[in-house]
């Protein structure tokens, strides 16, 4: 069962719950999916690595909306989409612990034989394909800077 089905059969379950807050955050994905499944070249299908990057996208919105909530005093909202990501979130894979990160890193930069910052476009265009969905890019980013500095 890929992603999408997934999807519809947690939204059935959320509606059968009446876990409102659920139920908003899967219909939101399966928006999602459905409009990059009818993008041109397509071709009616979304293949799993899409649709991580879609909800890895979808995270980080709710995740800087529930900042500026937060900023202006609306603590309700900013609960309502954190509780969002954290649904979204479920579908994500797991994500890396700063130990792993490195690892995963050094091996990158032993790969593509960087050993400055002046590399550090080669080691993130690797980077970013490889850890995609398991880190964010800005750690990501960071964690090279650090490592190449």
């Amino acid at each position: 069962m890929d992603l999408f089905d997934t999807i519809s059969a947690q939204i059935k379950d959320a509606m059968l719950a009446k876990d409102r807050v659920r139920l908003e955050a899967l219909r939101g994905i399966k928006k999602e999916f459905l409009e990059a499944r009818s993008l041109p070249g397509a071709g009616g299908t979304l293949s799993d690595d899409a649709a991580v990057k879609i909800l890895v996208k979808m995270a980080k919105q709710r995740r800087e909306s529930a900042e500026i909530y937060s900023q202006n005093g609306r603590q309700e909202m900013a609960a309502d989409e954190l509780a969002q990501m954290a649904v979204i979130e479920e579908f994500l894979p797991k994500q890396l612990s700063d130990e792993e990160l490195t690892a995963e890193l050094q091996k990158i930069i032993a790969q593509t034989g960087a050993s400055s910052a002046k590399d550090m476009g080669k080691v993130m265009g690797v980077a970013t394909k490889t850890l995609a969905g398991k880190a964010d890019g800005r750690l990501i980013s960071d964690k090279v800077k650090e490592l190449l500095g």
